[in-house]
């Protein structure tokens, strides 16, 4: 199956949102993102249309799909920029670098390097980027999302030092990877 990778577009809110509801609905996603499923879906449309015309805008923020030849969508990982010094998630950047969140695939379109495709779009992005000139790519993940860990050693990205407590759970730890 072959999928495009692109940037969302303003107009694509429902989408984002529904994608967004089926990842909230993976059995690992209590532990894979800051939100729940329903929490989601109580958000009201502007929510998702700002959220959205966010990320189609940039230029610190971008959400990549992965569409299949039938419009439906499969997959996507938002990238967030995060200049030196900035808090936007976690403790102030280092370096000027930009952090992955929001990775998921289809249950169906695993396996199927999909998620190596979509992690070329993030990290090319984040390469080409200017100003400021982004020195790491970095992305957490639950110490309890063996999946998630593997795949993100499988496309390149290396442990850190750095861990930090789960924001809704102190007891259990995120840990960083960086590529």
């Amino acid at each position: 199956m072959e999928h495009m990778i692109r940037r969302v577009r303003a107009e694509e809110w429902a989408q984002v949102r529904d994608l967004r509801l089926a990842a909230l609905q993976d059995p690992l996603a209590p532990i894979a993102f800051y939100e729940s499923y329903e929490q989601a879906l109580g958000q009201p449309d502007s929510f998702w249309q700002e959220r959205t015309s966010s990320a189609a805008a940039g230029p610190d923020v971008v959400q990549f799909v992965a569409e299949a030849p039938d419009g439906r969508w499969d997959g996507t990982v938002t990238v967030l920029l995060e200049p030196k010094g900035s808090s936007r998630i976690g403790k102030p950047a280092p370096v000027d670098q930009t952090h992955v969140v929001g990775v998921f695939v289809r249950t169906e379109a695993r396996g199927s390097g999909l998620a190596a495709e979509l992690f070329r779009a993030a990290l090319d992005w984040s390469w080409a980027l200017d100003s400021p000139r982004v020195d790491r790519v970095r992305l957490l993940f639950h110490e309890d999302n063996e999946r998630a860990a593997a795949l993100y050693r499988k496309v390149g990205f290396v442990p850190s030092d750095d861990s930090a407590p789960v924001p809704e759970d102190p007891p259990a730890r995120e840990y960083e990877i960086r590529r």
